[in-house]
């Protein structure tokens, strides 16, 4: 072999030698590490921890979201801070709702009422849903008076009306509900004053608003006591009676007392005086609800009308009394008799504005400007009420180890 040809054969001999060498090394390597790879499962990681040493246990936790939610503040039904003070308003003027507020809430006072009625077939959601913005924003508690029933579809129309009025958030956590207005007057009744039929169709719209949300709290249709047994009304006892006998046990269904006690004659008798033509004629009612109808509740009661008519309106009339005057009642009422009685939870007088004849019910002129009575009752020192209102909250929802987890729920 010449000398060429060994050069090449040797350098051939050690580039395969150095690759064999290589490869050998190479698959030497892979498996050792896919071995060690194989085994990790096997190791314990010890870490040891001077005592001074902690686990902070926010830094293994992430915060994922924050979550705001509204509830109310208590659930006692009687709350003792309670303003008395309140206004008969429309739902259809929003202007009405500050109007009430400055009268209500004024002399350092907070959560007066109003008493709106409500057709039991309005489903305006855009008009109520104002109306009860309004009322958390103006911290107004509102009683609603049912309206306009037709008495062959009370069934359906109540469903409806329940399910409605439960859809929206209320300012406190009682739902105060009116079961319509003086039912012993035909005129508010379909013409012909009927107690058994009112009481079935109270007894079936308390067990539906119940059903719907047990935060209603029912009231019946304050009767109109005054009234004169005649052609035009049922005297306000007798048709309480005939309730009872139609529906045994229907007023202890209720959760409230609503009356309407006016100052009788001519809607002019003075504060002081006493019986069912005055404006303590809610006593009389109580004591015959008790005495002889057997009533075991103690029913707090929501006066959702009531006042004097003065003689000032678009047309003087002077049979009724001057403004002054009226304003000086009204002052007496509150200090000597509602503000002083427990049993009384709200006064509403009708009305903030009404178009003639009953204009001079009003307590504000077409031009949206008080009268006197408004001012004086608006000085009246108030109470800051204490409701059980709607309070706002939040939680921070956060993602944490599972040791740490563990850790907090075996303690």
């Amino acid at each position: 072999m010449d000398s060429k040809k060994k050069i090449k054969f040797w350098l051939y001999f050690f580039i395969s030698l150095a690759i064999f060498v290589f490869m050998v090394c190479f698959l030497y390597k892979k498996s050792l590490l896919e071995e060690e790879h194989a085994n990790l499962d096997d190791v314990t990681l010890n870490f040891t921890f001077t005592p001074d040493e902690t686990i902070d246990e926010e830094e293994l936790c992430t915060v994922v979201q924050n979550i705001s939610y509204v509830y109310y503040s208590h659930d006692n039904p009687l709350w003792e801070k309670n303003n008395k003070f309140g206004l008969y308003i429309y739902a259809e003027n929003k202007d009405f709702f500050e109007i009430a507020q400055n009268l209500v809430n004024s002399g350092g006072g907070e959560w007066g009422y109003v008493l709106i009625p409500y057709g039991v077939r309005d489903r305006d959601t855009g008009k109520w849903g104002r109306v009860f913005d309004q009322l958390i924003k103006k911290k107004l508690i509102p009683v609603i008076q049912l309206w306009d029933l037709d008495v062959d579809n009370y069934q359906n129309e109540t469903r409806e009306a329940a399910k409605f009025l439960n859809n929206f958030i209320w300012p406190i956590k009682y739902r105060y509900i009116s079961v319509y207005n003086e039912p012993n007057d035909n005129k508010f009744w379909n013409g012909d004053a009927d107690p058994a039929e009112y009481a079935r169709i109270l007894d079936y719209t308390i067990r539906i608003f119940k059903e719907e949300n047990a935060d209603f709290y029912m009231l019946n249709g304050a009767l109109n006591v005054s009234a004169a047994d005649d052609t035009n009304n049922e005297d306000a006892f007798v048709f309480m009676k005939k309730m009872n006998e139609a529906v045994p046990g229907i007023f202890d269904k209720l959760d409230g007392w609503a009356s309407h006690p006016y100052p009788q004659p001519n809607f002019s008798g003075k504060p002081t005086d006493t019986g069912r033509w005055s404006i303590r004629a809610y006593e009389n009612e109580l004591e015959y609800l008790k005495n002889e109808l057997g009533v075991k509740k103690n029913l707090p009661v929501f006066i959702t009308e009531t006042g004097w008519a003065h003689a000032e309106g678009e047309k003087y009339n002077g049979s009724y009394k001057p403004v002054e005057t009226v304003a000086q009642y009204f002052k007496t009422a509150y200090k000597e008799v509602w503000l002083k009685d427990d049993r009384v939870r709200a006064v509403m007088p009708f009305t903030i504005r009404y178009d003639p004849p009953f204009d001079h019910f009003s307590w504000v002129n077409r031009d949206k400007v008080p009268y006197y009575h408004y001012d004086v009752v608006k000085k009246m020192k108030k109470v800051n009420g204490d409701p059980p209102s709607l309070v706002t909250g939040d939680v921070e929802v956060y993602n944490c180890s599972n040791d740490i987890i563990k850790e907090n729920e075996d303690k």
